[in-house]
């Protein structure tokens, strides 16, 4: 299969829809797939759901969309540095579903291993656990309550990496490897930019951090410029 195409828009060709669930990688401005949420607000599409940890920063990442108007909803589970976002949640122009960080990050995981449910204690006696179903275990400790969480399965996975091979064996760099993994793999298709592309068999296979099986289609994203959250300077001695 001929995974590799010539820029995001072509690559999401024929995948695009509204109403539709994407998942993105990314945390803050690490790891996001600039080129391919460029493309999207590029599209058009709009009512968009949004499965990811954070929308970036005012009019960075998925804050692009925000602005736009192109989300109808976002499942995060931080999204504290986003003033557009904050302004729409409070007029009621954008639902939000809060969700513990590394229990967005089980979703996605599950989903991408075809579970479509699991019990945590996280969150448990929270709002987090209105409306979800509470069930008791004894896990050693005596009974103890657990929360159901459904698995989350995307329509589309967006995600950004460092380099891959032409067959779509994906290697992450450091800390951008985040939420990229499990947003690969809970999404019907996968989308991936990378810095790099290169011959098949020359990574190393205990290297690999995303297998090929999970990827559909891929573009190269280079070169990028190094977007800083926050910026904290002293003074001159």
């Amino acid at each position: 299969m001929q995974k590799l195409f010539p820029d995001a828009a072509a690559a999401l060709e024929g995948v695009l829809k509204d109403n539709m669930l994407i998942a993105s990688g990314g945390f803050g401005l690490c790891g996001i797939p600039e080129r391919l949420l460029d493309a999207i607000r590029d599209s058009g599409v709009t009512g968009l759901t949004f499965a990811s940890n954070n929308a970036g920063i005012d009019n960075e990442g998925i804050g692009k969309l925000l602005r736009t108007k192109q989300v109808k909803k976002m499942i995060s589970s931080y999204v504290g540095e986003n003033k557009e976002f904050e302004r729409q949640f409070l007029a009621g122009e954008l639902e939000v579903e809060f969700c513990p960080q590394g229990t967005l990050a089980e979703r996605m995981r599950a989903g991408g291993a075809g579970i479509p449910g699991f019990y945590t204690k996280t969150g448990v006696g929270t709002q987090v656990a209105q409306g979800k179903e509470v069930k008791r275990f004894d896990t050693g400790e005596g009974p103890q309550d657990y929360i159901l969480e459904e698995g989350i399965f995307a329509d589309l996975a967006i995600v950004k990496a460092w380099k891959a091979d032409e067959t779509g064996n994906v290697v992450f760099r450091k800390t951008a490897r985040n939420f990229n993994v499990p947003a690969a793999t809970c999404g019907k298709v996968c989308v991936v930019e990378v810095e790099e592309i290169v011959p098949t068999g020359s990574l190393d296979p205990d290297c690999i951090h995303l297998p090929g099986v999970f990827v559909q289609r891929m573009i190269v994203g280079a070169p990028y410029d190094k977007k800083i959250e926050f910026r904290t300077v002293r003074e001159a001695a």
